[in-house]
């Protein structure tokens, strides 16, 4: 995928045939001299399309995605969608974190996609790629008008997110909620605060993000917990599970779902030069992990699985689990596919 893949009016090419990667009719970059966007680069774009098929080769328990942004100021270190940013000819590592692209047309694109006689209501995943309300959130407000045009369609949707500002939403969550199914969860892997600082420098504090749990939950609105990700001999210790287990509960959350950490190419290189800085003595312990690839052993995801699961229980909650899409409302709304398929919620969530 190139840069002008992303735009209404494609790129011209150059005499060798390329597409040129910023066409001036197509991007418009800015800078910001705020505290908040300061060594941050946005580069709008209008999207040609925006609800995207996953592909089938993936493991992701959901079809369809909405991403109205690439590249993400969270800059957690381990994030498997830095690759993503190769397919743009842009830097996976620091350019990931400070390039950031936004699909300025995304809630018209979303209105439209959604009204198509092709589309039949498929449940829609946000925030599985990068945060949908990441910080650029703050400034470009898609998110509201996405969420308006999902209710008006009685949509069913999921977001999973890291951020605070999803509470800026909080009533357009509700009225959503009274019309199609609506699945929030807020991923928290651990809550070692100097863990945090290192992996996951442009994030909500884990406790800020507990707050989000909590609020949501406060508001009638069920809000589970991705335990994601178990950092292998980081944040994989018992007492550290305990701790972390203990403190979603206490927040409130409706299911909790570890995920141990997996490291995808572009991800990958990234983290591991980031180990080498601050943990160099793990290094060799993490080749041996993940030796056979992106993911660790299945024994040890078992292991951390069982653990959390085991401890979930102690504290009143359980493991995420698939639930029956709620009707929509009779009249309105797009009809189930011909198949007779249904919708379903994002297991994730």
């Amino acid at each position: 995928m190139r840069w002008d893949n992303l735009a209404d009016n494609p790129a011209k090419t150059t005499k060798d045939g390329d597409g040129a990667l910023f066409a001036a009719d197509a991007v418009t970059t800015r800078t910001f001299d705020t505290p908040e966007f300061r060594g941050i680069t946005f580069h709008e774009v209008r999207a040609r399309s925006i609800v995207n098929r996953v592909p089938g080769a993936s493991r992701m328990p959901f079809e369809w995605t909405v991403n109205p942004y690439r590249g993400c100021s969270h800059a957690c270190v381990y994030c498997f969608a830095r690759k993503t940013h190769s397919y743009l000819d842009l830097d996976t590592g620091l350019g990931f974190d400070s390039q950031i692209v936004v699909k300025i047309n995304a809630p018209e694109l979303v209105r439209r996609e959604l009204a198509s006689s092709r589309w039949h209501g498929a449940h829609i995943a946000m925030g599985t790629n990068v945060d949908c309300y990441q910080r650029a959130e703050g400034r470009y407000r898609l998110m509201p008008g996405i969420l308006t045009a999902l209710h008006d369609h009685a949509n069913p949707f999921s977001i999973l997110t890291k951020g605070t500002l999803i509470l800026r939403d909080l009533e357009l969550l509700r009225q959503a909620a009274e019309v199609t199914e609506v699945g929030v969860s807020v991923s928290v892997g651990f809550i070692d605060p100097e863990l945090w600082r290192t992996v996951e420098p442009g994030t909500p504090s884990p406790e800020r993000r507990l707050d989000v749990v909590r609020t949501l939950s406060e508001h009638g609105i069920g809000c589970g917990v991705l335990m994601a990700p178990v950092i292998p001999f980081l944040g994989d210790r018992p007492d550290q599970l305990r701790a972390t287990v203990r403190a979603i509960a206490a927040a409130g959350a409706t299911s909790v779902t570890p995920l141990v950490l997996h490291l995808r190419p572009g991800a990958r290189e990234w983290f591991m030069e980031w180990l080498g800085l601050h943990h160099p003595e793990l290094v060799g312990r993490y080749e041996r992990l993940y030796a056979d690839g992106a993911y660790a052993p299945t024994w040890y995801q078992r292991r951390v699985t069982r653990h959390v699961h085991e401890l979930a229980t102690e504290y009143g909650i359980g493991p995420s689990h698939r639930k029956t899409p709620r009707a929509l409302p009779r009249g309105g709304g797009p009809q189930p596919p011909l198949d007779g398929s249904a919708p379903s919620r994002l297991t994730l969530l």
